[in-house]
């Protein structure tokens, strides 16, 4: 996929000379990103673009995440695959099992020679997207985990100390209440349910998700999401949901406009909320640590990784692979990714992008910006929080979205709804592991 060459012929007496312009090559990135992301993103190709004349990147916004996913799919089939694709992380089993469709980030930056160490990326962050033989299946690249939002305005107007302690759900449950009494209609809403509620709470508390250690074992896995710890949980923000003091916005980042706007008091979304809250808000905020259950399993153990990776597609020239490895290489450099970590939220990658942005005093400046980092960081990941590895996991949350809103409205209990996702979401693991056998 190359620009042609554009020919000019002028015309002499007896003598046509071409002028042939010098041709780039093309490299097609896909992503999921609009808004304030899609523009941090549109900067990085332009800069990459303009520090060479080798290569030409073209950035596509495909959709959400789901819908970027597909469309690199179909486009696969059709023949028409771009060189890059952005996939969410729970698309990362999908990917795996699509032989001939993908060629590793490992063998693209080896065959290039473009700078490349594995081990210079942060570790809960290298082990989600490397195979169990130590070959990076893919590049991380927007990588974020939840945290808390806190919105101080929000909790001084209903008489609420906003610096108190909210380390712990038992402390956010008297707050909570403290909250609603002091007039608050949305104390708390969230973003992501699945992800945050159950997939990272299942992580932070040390307890599995699924068996097969997530999935990262074989693919003959099991979810077991409806254990007691979870199983308490999603109760006591059923019985939230009830007294009105936690209010349901929707299945995706709904809830992002009710905080963003100044209606909600806390709000548990990605670490890469930074980016909007920090432009839209006009209220101060605060960046906490995700909450935990005081004596359930061994939390706090680290919370998971969302976002997504880089995926290179086969069936491209070999100088397309090329000018792959080298952006890749260069959104994967210390100095974007600090300026990348700083602007949105999203973690840095690698070592040295943490180290150069605490170096640089950002975090001091910028107080709760650490919070992400050091959530991910301090214990080594365990079997059962190191992330994610599921088949048709995209489905199964749709899943698992329906159940936990039949428990948001009162029409379930927590461990019907989770009974019954964890036996509809089998039926769909049951048939990934037929269709790859």
């Amino acid at each position: 996929m190359k620009n042609l060459a554009v020919g000019a012929l002028v015309a002499g007496s007896t003598l046509l000379t071409p002028i042939v312009a010098a041709a780039q090559t093309e490299v097609h990135f896909w992503h999921a990103f609009t808004g304030r992301l899609g523009e941090l993103v549109a900067a990085q190709v332009e800069d990459f673009n303009a520090s060479q004349d080798e290569y030409t990147v073209v950035a596509s916004h495909k959709g959400n995440y789901s819908e970027t996913l597909n469309a690199g799919i179909a486009a696969f089939r059709a023949g028409e695959q771009p060189q890059i694709l952005m996939v969410f992380e729970v698309g990362t089993a999908t990917m795996m099992s699509a032989k001939g469709a993908v060629r590793s980030v490992t063998e693209v930056m080896k065959a290039s020679g473009a700078d490349f160490d594995p081990d210079a990326y942060i570790g809960a962050v290298n082990g989600y997207y490397t195979s169990t033989d130590g070959e990076m299946l893919s590049l991380p690249f927007n990588a974020s985990t939840p945290v808390l939002w806190v919105n101080r305005d929000a909790f001084e107007a209903a008489g609420v100390d906003p610096d108190t302690d909210l380390s712990t759900w038992q402390n956010v449950g008297e707050v909570l209440t403290q909250l609603k009494d002091g007039g608050s209609t949305c104390p708390l809403t969230t973003a992501w349910q699945s992800w945050i509620h159950l997939e990272n709470f299942s992580a932070y508390h040390d307890v599995p998700f699924a068996t097969q250690e997530n999935g990262f074992a074989g693919t003959d896995t099991e979810l077991s999401f409806n254990g007691e710890a979870q199983v308490a949980h999603i109760g006591a923000m059923g019985e939230w949901a009830q007294s009105g003091k936690f209010f349901y916005a929707g299945r995706r980042n709904e809830g992002g406009a009710n905080f963003r706007a100044g209606e909600c008091a806390l709000f548990t979304e990605s670490s890469a909320g930074y980016a909007g809250i920090k432009a839209e808000a006009k209220f101060p905020f605060d960046v906490r640590p995700l909450p935990y259950w005081d004596g359930v399993g061994n939390a706090p153990q680290n919370t998971i990784i969302g976002g997504a990776s880089l995926w290179v597609m086969e069936g491209h020239e070999e100088a397309e692979y090329e000018g792959s490895a080298q952006f890749l290489s260069y959104l994967s450099s210390s100095a974007v990714q600090a300026q990348w970590h700083q602007d949105t939220g999203y973690l840095p990658i690698t070592k040295a992008a943490a180290d150069a942005t605490r170096e640089a005093g950002f975090y001091e400046a910028n107080l709760g910006t650490e919070v992400a980092v050091i959530q991910m960081t301090t214990n080594d990941p365990t079997s059962n929080s190191k992330g994610l590895r599921l088949g048709s996991f995209d489905q199964i949350r749709g899943i698992i979205d329906e159940e936990l809103e039949a428990v948001w409205a009162g029409d379930k209990d927590a461990q019907t709804a989770m009974d019954s996702a964890v036996e509809r979401g089998n039926q769909l693991l049951r048939r990934f592991e037929q269709a790859n056998k």
